[in-house]
């Protein structure tokens, strides 16, 4: 059943200032950013949840390749009603969290959030489905809006984050957030790799594509001609959807080829 306020489960507080609370939580993290497959990723990812008393806990990333193509993926520990919610309501359009961390690099409680009319349906449902107190964790990228990523960690118990033990807290869940953006980056970029077949070779001249070096200058480097470099960049382009080179070179940025 879930936690109402008035129960007797121990408060934010209490959880945050167990001796031993710090260290199991570091540990959680080491293990996290390094985990080998989703399975073993949420399963520490529900860990450092059932450590501050949170129900329920999401991280969703957002690539945009170009302006109309994007590409969602996200860690869920909590109800898959709410996945199921979220695709049927379309909310990656109307959806909070992901806006807060557009704009936005510090963490904030969902009850500090600017709801706008067309977001009140997300915030209706994922209050039913865990998150009826939430902090919200941007996950901050050198990408820039290019690709964005935020944690939501909920409770069922209103106000659960507005108590005591939330400055600690909102550290901690800055740490976690990057940790699990860590790890969804590690597999966004082997599952690009397995995908499209790009070879160490056509990596590098990805990075000489980045520099700004013309075909002359990397055909002088690599001792072919830049005929070849050409044609090497046009099945590179293939393998990565890409129309040209330098939308290749900031894909294969994007997703953490280089």
């Amino acid at each position: 059943m879930p936690s109402t306020a008035g129960d007797e489960s121990p408060g934010l507080a209490a959880l945050v200032e167990q001796p031993d609370f710090g260290a199991r939580m570091l540990n959680i993290l080491s293990r996290l950013g390094d985990a080998e497959d989703t399975e073993c990723a949420v399963a520490q990812f529900r860990l450092a949840l059932d450590l501050i008393g949170a129900d329920a806990g999401l991280f969703h990333s957002v690539i945009r390749d170009e302006a109309t193509r994007r590409s969602h993926r996200s860690l869920l520990a909590g109800d898959p009603v709410w996945a199921s919610e979220y695709a049927r309501g379309n909310w990656h359009e109307h959806d909070p969290w992901l806006r807060h961390a557009l704009h936005n690099a510090e963490p904030v409680r969902g009850s500090e959030l600017d709801v706008r009319p067309d977001e009140a349906d997300f915030i209706s449902v994922s209050s039913r489905l865990g998150f009826a107190s939430s902090l919200i964790v941007p996950a901050p990228s050198p990408a820039g809006m290019s690709r964005v990523a935020v944690l939501a960690l909920g409770s069922h118990r209103l106000g659960f984050f507005e108590h005591d033990g939330y400055p600690a807290l909102r550290v901690l869940a800055r740490a976690l957030a990057m940790e699990l953006n860590r790890w969804l980056l590690r597999a966004i970029r082997q599952e690009l790799l397995a995908r499209s077949g790009i070879t160490p070779d056509e990596i590098t001249l990805l990075r000489h594509e980045e520099a700004g070096h013309t075909s002359k200058m990397i055909g002088a480097t690599m001792h072919i001609e830049a005929k070849t470099i050409d044609c090497r960049f046009q099945r590179l382009n293939a393998k990565l959807d890409a129309p040209d080179r330098r939308t290749a070179a900031r894909i294969a940025r994007l997703y953490g080829l280089l």
